[in-house]
Order: C-alpha cells, then structure tokens, then sequence
C-alpha cells in the first residue's frame, strides 16, 4: 500500500514537471549554456555593457554598468509558484494534496542610501593661476602689477645675483595668456608656470580608472596636460551617434556638435558618441581624463533610431564625412561598421587619398567569423582591433587581413550618457586610442602623409600573437611612448 501511494505521488510529481516545462531537459541545458556565454565585455556590436540609456542612467558615478554576469534580477511566475520564490515548484502536487504551507512573514530590508564614488582627480600638473619669473627688473614688475598681476613671493637665490617672483595671474587671463604677457616684457622672458615634479620611480602620476588602458599603450602624461606640450595635434573628426554636451566630463573642452541626420527622424541617442568623444577629450578634472583634452574635436551627429535600432545611412555618413573636410580635421575617428559601399568608398578613398585626412574605424564585434566590417576593411582605412588588460584579443572583435592595429577596448572606463562613467567594451572604443596617436603622430610629424602615419604607428607597436602582422592584432598593440616630442 505504501508503495502504491509512493508511486501515484512520483508519477503526479512528474506530470506536474512536465506541463510547466514544456520544453525537454536538454533543450533546457543548451539554452541556459548559451545564457551563460556571458563575460560582462557587451553583447552584440559595439555593446554599451549593462544598458547604459537614458532610462536606466541614474547619474550615481556607478561603475557597474547594470546587471552583471552572475546577477539575478527580475521574477518569473506561473503555476504553482512557490510562496516568496516567484519561480515554478516542483512540489505543487504534493501542496494540493497536503496542503500549502504558511506563507513567510515578510522581512522588511533596510537599504542603506547609496552614495556616489568620490570624483577622481589626476595629480595637478602646474600650480593653478601661478606664474613664476626670474631676475625681472623693477619697471617692468611694475607694469605687471599695473596689469593686475600680484607678487605672491620673492626671493634672493643663495650664492648668485639673482631675485625670482611668483606671481598671481589676473583673474581676467588665462595662464597661457599670463604667461605670454609676461614674456613680452624685455625681463620677462624666462616666464613659465609653476610647475610640480614627482619622484621618478615611487608612484604613477596617473590616477583614475582610465589608466590601466594609458599605461598599456605607454600614453605620455604630457599629451593630457599642458597644451602644445607634445606639439598641437591636428584637430580630430568624428562620425557618431549623438553627444551630451552638457556632460561634466566636457566643462571646458574644444568640442563642436554638428547634427546631419534628417529632422524628420528621431534623434539618436547620446550614448555610444558621448563615451568615444570623452575618451579624445574628457576633462583632467572629471571622472574620465581624456587622451587629448586639450584638442579640438568636431563630431558629427549621423545617427537616427528607428524603433530600437540606431543607424546611419550611407548618404548621411558620406555627408558627414565631408562636412569634417571642411573643419579642416587631420584624423577621423569612425566607430561604426557595416557592408561594403561603393559610394561610401569613393568618399573614403578622396578623405585618405586627396585630402591627406587619416580615417580610424572599428574592426566590428562580429565574432572572430564574421565577414569583414567595412570602412574598417577598405584599404585607406585603419582597422582597430581591441585587447584587454593582459593583451588578449576581445573575443568577439572581429578578424582579417585588413587588421592593422590592436588597442585597449575590454572594460575601457569613459563617460555615462547623462552623467558620471562607467565601463566600455568594444572595438568601438578601442579606436579611439589608434585616433589619438595618429593625431599626436601627425603634429610630431607634420610632413607625413596619412600612408605614413600608418606605417610609423605600426612600425612603434608591440608584437602580439605570431610573428610579424597577423589577421588577429594586425602589426600589434599601438604604443605612444616615442610619439611626443
């Protein structure tokens, strides 16, 4: 007898199991396998890792792009949910035939407010509104003094003639025009900021969470601070979707919008532009140090939705490429991928060729199968790859023999849609990084040709993979350490 109500209850048991599945066992296991395939690098090309959108972006400086791998979030119902779980049980016939048990009481959880990241604030370069002169002689201390400048210190240096000031600028100058009044002066002429040095050897003087991507390439720390430093880059071009200019990351910087996109269609979103542009130019004192803050940038808004999709049109981006021409760019930043286009690379062929610009395109995030993404793969074009931290390939970039470089673009830190930073994953933004040294390539360089340009950067980047260029990092990973003069 008790064998027999053992067996109503297993085959009850099982029949339940199988009406609320409805699928097989091993279709299930394949399905959850897949979901599992996750790695927090992005989902799909050019992912903005964890949904980062005007919705979800509460502006709390998180750094945790949304749910991550592992996370369990959301409920599911159905029949016979279990109480408190939202998920189906596989003990309702037996509830039925016992009866359910008590529901829990319910737990009231204290969340403690949750506080936003203290900002990151690179070490400064110079003292702020500080001039410093040696041996300027009376009149003309005199006529800086009638200027508004004022003598903060002076003193006798030991064992020679000589009277060194440290002035404070007038608060309607800049330094960079405080100094130059200054250097007018007959006496003046050794003028120049008041600048802080570090021991050599005891500390990193970059700080932020950008920095393991500027330490893998050897970025040089002049390039982000005192303008003109490494030479002036030529101002940078870029064909994107749409940028927050009223992000804090930009408070300060060179940055010209330019909308191409039709007014009939909706606006694209300010997501992926706003990420690339802080990584050209994110100001020193915000949450994501830019690689040239200090540089001009012009971006071009190509973008438009429909439904969920976000998409630029052949004729739009050949537009948009035309209108930097006019801007007088001397590199193109095109983090964006999609087929060939015989229109398309006649423009790209006259940006390179005629008028000498240097275009940098992401490689596309089709996987390592994928056709190649174009204009990445025309040949006046340089391909960027994207590597992690130990310099591994990111798993989905795609590959080819029209790869030229590799550069960080796994958990690349850069600037939130409405406010704050958060983690990057894509050759999207890798790109960027191939983009800023060719602008700092070209003004170290200023005769080069834009083949040229290309050939220097590949000929400074470090080997990975096999031997010599390959279809997986191309010539290697971009370094900067010999590109500022």
């Amino acid at each position: 007898m008790t064998r027999a109500i053992a067996a109503v209850l297993v085959f009850m048991l099982f029949a339940e199991t199988a009406a609320l599945m409805k699928w097989p066992a091993a279709h299930l296991l394949v399905r959850e396998a897949a979901a599992d395939d996750g790695d927090g690098d992005g989902a799909g090309d050019d992912s903005d890792d964890g949904g980062d959108s005007d919705d979800n972006d509460n502006g709390d400086d998180s750094d945790n792009g949304g749910t991550g791998p592992g996370t369990l979030g959301g409920s599911r119902s159905g029949p016979s949910a279990g109480p408190g779980t939202g998920e189906p049980s596989l003990f309702g016939p037996l509830r039925r035939l016992f009866g359910p048990r008590p529901d829990p009481q319910p737990v009231e959880r204290r969340t403690a407010p949750r506080q936003a990241a203290p900002p990151i604030t690179p070490p400064a370069v110079f003292a702020e509104a500080e001039i410093i002169v040696v041996n300027i002689n009376a009149q003309d201390l005199d006529n800086l003094i009638a200027q508004g400048f004022r003598v903060l210190q002076e003193q006798t240096l030991p064992g020679v003639p000589l009277r060194s000031h440290r002035l404070a600028v007038p608060e309607t100058l800049t330094l960079p025009e405080a100094r130059d009044a200054v250097r007018t002066l007959p006496s003046g002429q050794n003028a120049d900021y008041n600048h802080f040095y570090r021991p050599g050897a005891t500390q990193s003087q970059c700080q932020g969470e950008l920095c393991p991507a500027l330490e893998l390439i050897a970025w040089p720390a002049a390039a982000q601070s005192v303008p003109g430093s490494c030479g002036i880059p030529a101002a940078i071009g870029m064909i994107d979707t749409g940028i927050n200019g009223q992000h804090g990351v930009f408070e300060g910087a060179n940055l010209k919008v330019i909308r191409v996109s039709s007014d009939e269609q909706p606006a694209s979103k300010a997501i992926h532009g706003t990420a690339v542009a802080a990584l050209f130019i994110g100001q020193p004192r915000s949450r994501v140090h830019g690689l040239l803050p200090n540089t001009r940038l012009v971006a071009v808004d190509a973008f438009h939705r429909a439904g969920r999709d976000e998409r630029a049109d052949a004729f739009t981006l050949v537009e948009a490429l035309y209108r930097l021409a006019e801007e007088r760019v001397g590199v193109i930043n095109l983090s964006l991928a999609g087929p060939p286009n015989d229109v398309l690379e006649a423009a790209i062929s006259d940006m390179a060729d005629r008028r000498d610009i240097v275009l940098v395109a992401a490689a596309g995030n089709g996987g390592p199968g994928a056709a190649p993404a174009y204009p990445a793969a025309y040949p006046n074009v340089i391909a960027v790859t994207a590597v992690d931290r130990s310099k591994r390939v990111y798993r989905r970039a795609g590959r080819g023999p029209h790869i030229d470089l590799a550069a960080p673009g796994v958990d690349v830190w850069t600037a939130a849609s409405v406010r704050g930073a958060r983690w990057k994953t894509g050759t999207s933004f890798a790109a960027p990084f191939v983009s800023a040294a060719a602008a700092l390539a070209r003004s170290s360089n200023p005769g080069l040709s834009s083949p040229d340009i290309l050939n220097l950067l590949q000929d400074g980047a470090e080997d990975l993979g096999e031997d010599g260029p390959d279809p997986i990092f191309g010539a290697g990973l971009v370094s900067a350490h010999a590109l500022c003069r």
